[in-house]
């Protein structure tokens, strides 16, 4: 039986502001988690996407920092907790959920992201910042400025942990931890967690408690899940179809580039489904119109890279669709968190050509269970299709089995046999 806020050891202050938010009875990750962030431990979490994991860090971090009995010195550059996050989306969700969190408290938010001005950011971190929510590069970025120093930080988080401790941004994380006391709580939190990233956080702990609220790397099970075996050139073609037959008025969909996002939108359009994309190469004002835009109702498709899968809070998202399957399975899971959360119900659609089978066949043994798959009337995959040679050692095993489907086709229809 779940326990009200009030039980976990949060402060009266606190409770009445998380029930002004409408948040009555905290989730299964919040009532693991807050009492031994409270405690000062370290954590690595593990809980599915949607489960409100920025509460169960923000909420203890904020009663800690207001506890203390200090007078912030204006000459002073220190950032009292520090949240790392992968992606500008998610800097700034998670700036929004702490920022509302701590309203009825004196503590200074600040978030810093690439794409925007490093001149506004300067200004807010010199006025004083308690908790700073971060990507690693523009965090270095105002390290070498000297605008914020990290001697003092007490908290350190890790959103998203396992994409953080991926390869990508593992330098930028080392040349920032060096730069921090040891003696801190780290605070690690994600949706997934494989075991070569489980080692390298163990490494980076001080004793810490586990919290996995579910079944590792599983998804919800608010989400319906989908796959649909379709010919690459008509992907295109049955997604405009499912919108439009389904009177789907809000989309979001991932492709695995971003000139494809941009390629799909432009498709869409055509089709007179109103559409945009979001991706990493487009500035941060033209990503947030893009997803304002999506969240009013004035695009009905909103065209994603993984970049986005991270940081996207949605509120009742009920179609996530994989237009391109993910390369790696553990973004899946990432993908389809967009929908079902808090508890709503979602559908998760796959589009899969032949040469993405290898990849739906990953993602099943991360679930570890099979996903349904349909042909839809009208659009089933032909038994020979022209593929992208992406993997060039798997090209003679294509090349044989198309002779070898060739051939069958060639024996039904009676041309393969002798006269």
């Amino acid at each position: 039986m779940s326990q009200p806020f009030a039980n976990l050891g949060l402060e009266p202050t606190l409770v009445e502001t998380v029930i002004k938010l409408g948040f009555n009875t905290p989730t299964e990750v919040q009532q693991q988690a807050i009492p031994f962030v409270l405690e000062g431990r370290d954590v690595l979490a593990g809980a599915q996407t949607g489960t409100g994991k920025t509460a169960a860090f923000g909420l203890p971090i904020i009663q800690r920092l207001k506890q203390q009995d200090y007078s912030r010195d204006p000459q002073r550059n220190d950032v009292l907790a520090l949240v790392l996050v992968p992606t500008r989306e998610l800097a700034q969700q998670v700036h929004d959920n702490l920022t509302a969190y701590a309203a009825e408290t004196p503590l200074k938010i600040v978030t810093a992201y690439g794409g925007t001005s490093m001149n506004v950011q300067t200004k807010n971190l010199h006025q004083g910042c308690d908790i700073l929510i971060a990507t690693p590069g523009r965090l270095l970025d105002h390290m070498h400025c000297k605008n914020i120093t990290l001697q003092r930080t007490q908290t350190l988080v890790l959103d998203e942990a396992d994409r953080m401790l991926d390869m990508g941004f593992w330098p930028d994380l080392k040349r920032i931890l060096s730069r921090m006391s040891s003696d801190r709580q780290t605070l690690f939190f994600s949706a997934t967690f494989d075991q070569k990233i489980k080692d390298i956080a163990y490494k980076m702990l001080r004793n810490p408690a586990e919290v996995q609220v579910a079944a590792q790397n599983a998804t919800a099970d608010t989400v319906e899940q989908m796959v649909h075996p379709v010919d690459k050139k008509r992907k295109a073609e049955l997604l405009a179809y499912l919108i439009g037959s389904r009177n789907w008025k809000q989309v979001l969909v991932f492709t695995k580039t971003k000139q494809g996002s941009d390629a799909l939108a432009k498709e869409l359009k055509l089709d007179g489904i109103k559409a945009a994309s979001i991706n990493g190469d487009k500035s941060q004002g033209a990503r947030q119109k893009a997803l304002d835009d999506f969240k009013a109702g004035n695009v009905r498709a909103l065209i994603a890279t993984d970049v986005a899968a991270r940081g996207l809070d949605i509120h009742q998202l009920e179609q996530v669709i994989n237009f391109d399957m993910p390369f790696k399975a553990e973004d899946y899971i990432h993908r389809i968190g967009r929908t079902g959360r808090a508890g709503q119900k979602g559908l998760a659609v796959s589009l899969m050509s032949r040469d993405e089978i290898y990849l739906l066949e990953a993602i099943e043994r991360l679930l570890d269970k099979k996903l349904p798959q349909e042909w839809l009337q009208g659009y089933e995959p032909s038994l020979i299709e022209d593929l992208e040679p992406e993997h060039p050692s798997r090209r003679n095993s294509r090349s044989s089995e198309k002779r070898r489907l060739k051939a069958k086709l060639n024996v039904h229809s009676g041309r393969g046999k002798r006269r």
